[in-house]
């Protein structure tokens, strides 16, 4: 029996978007995506590591070792545009099975007073273009904190525009919001423990209809909530979520990061996004081949354990009450093509209607 597509028209999932989603996912639907695009974070080990400023060639080829051995392994890799994306495709760092994200934000943000970070493109760079140079989704950073008003208020607006770009461009939108430290506190500081979780909830009830794919923190923390308390929040973070959701590392030590990854599959989760929980004694190895090794062997080890957890998730379909038989099913009706993109006579090949429905 055939579906009309337009019931995924209703979900937000056009042609461009359905098909990054589905370069993106498993077979059956969940999602085990690997990060390397963490600029900072790498730059700052590789310092610690040798003492000195890395090149630009040296960072280049250490996301290129990290992809060729990892992406293997996972149905999405997510890589920056400045350091990542041209080297990793040009070397043939990836297979064809696996999809490509681009983060789209500057790694570094401007702060305000309170010291909140303030999203900003990557200079040169934006959705048109990660579009035109053949990703499959587009990811942003959001950092957001409601009770930071006016941060919150700059970092909405933002992520309303990168959404609104993806729309135009018919590119896949996957938004990661992170709490964070402001107003003279730090990372360990109480105050931000205590909040974490309900901040990380209430941000998908502002943030969660933005985006395609949303990925979350977990919604606390190992010994300051207890397990069943984590299990509860992880639940009602799954209810408030409107978009199939995957979850985050945010650095910490793969064993932590593992029993996350089964509390949250188990909560509804319809996969992952992580980077340093695989990677990040990457750096600490002194020779190219000693590191290489070890990604070709632990870090592997480490992606091929989670996929095999990520598997007895949600698959992104079942989050809004559909199965394989109706996917298989969709049909578009006839003259589809002339409706798309608005259909607007004269509009120029390879251009964007601004005014277009999708």
């Amino acid at each position: 029996m055939s579906t009309s597509i337009t019931r995924l028209y209703g979900l937000g999932l056009t042609p461009g978007k359905l098909r990054g989603l589905q370069r993106i996912s498993n077979p059956n639907g969940t999602l085990t995506m690997v990060a390397t695009d963490q600029n900072s974070s790498m730059i700052s080990m590789m310092k610690k590591a040798t003492g000195k400023e890395p090149t630009y060639g040296e960072v280049a080829d250490a996301k290129v070792m990290l992809s060729r051995a990892l992406s293997p392994h996972c149905s999405g890799l997510l890589v920056d545009g400045y350091y990542g994306y041209w080297s990793t495709v040009a070397a043939h760092a990836v297979p064809a099975s696996t999809g490509l994200l681009i983060r789209v934000e500057k790694s570094g943000a401007t702060k305000n007073a309170a010291g909140a970070p303030c999203g900003e493109v990557e200079p040169g760079w934006g959705v048109a273009k990660i579009k035109r140079c053949g990703a499959d989704a587009v990811k942003l950073l959001a950092q957001f904190e409601p009770a930071e008003l006016d941060s919150a208020e700059r970092n909405f607006e933002f992520t309303k525009q990168m959404y609104n770009e993806c729309i135009a461009h018919d590119i896949l939108f996957l938004l990661e919001p992170l709490h964070f430290a402001y107003n003279g506190e730090k990372d360990d500081s109480p105050s931000k423990l205590a909040r974490k979780a309900r901040t990380v909830i209430d941000t998908a009830k502002y943030l969660g209809q933005f985006c395609d794919v949303y990925k979350a923190e977990f919604p606390g923390t190992f010994g300051v909530e207890t397990d069943a308390q984590l299990m509860d929040n992880l639940k009602e973070l799954n209810d408030t979520c409107p978009k199939p959701w995957v979850l985050l590392s945010a650095g910490v030590d793969y064993d932590k990061y593992k029993k996350q990854v089964e509390m949250a599959m188990k909560a509804g989760a319809s996969g992952i996004l992580g980077g340093r929980a695989f990677w990040k004694e990457f750096f600490t190895y002194a020779t190219p081949a000693d590191r290489q090794k070890f990604a070709e062997t632990e870090c592997v080890r480490r992606v091929q354990e989670t996929d095999a957890i990520v598997k007895t998730g949600t698959p992104w379909f079942a989050k809004y009450g559909m199965k394989t038989e109706c996917l298989h099913g969709m049909r578009a009706s006839e003259g589809w093509h002339a409706r798309y993109g608005g259909g607007k006579a004269g509009t120029a090949a390879g251009s964007v209607d601004p005014n277009a429905v999708y």
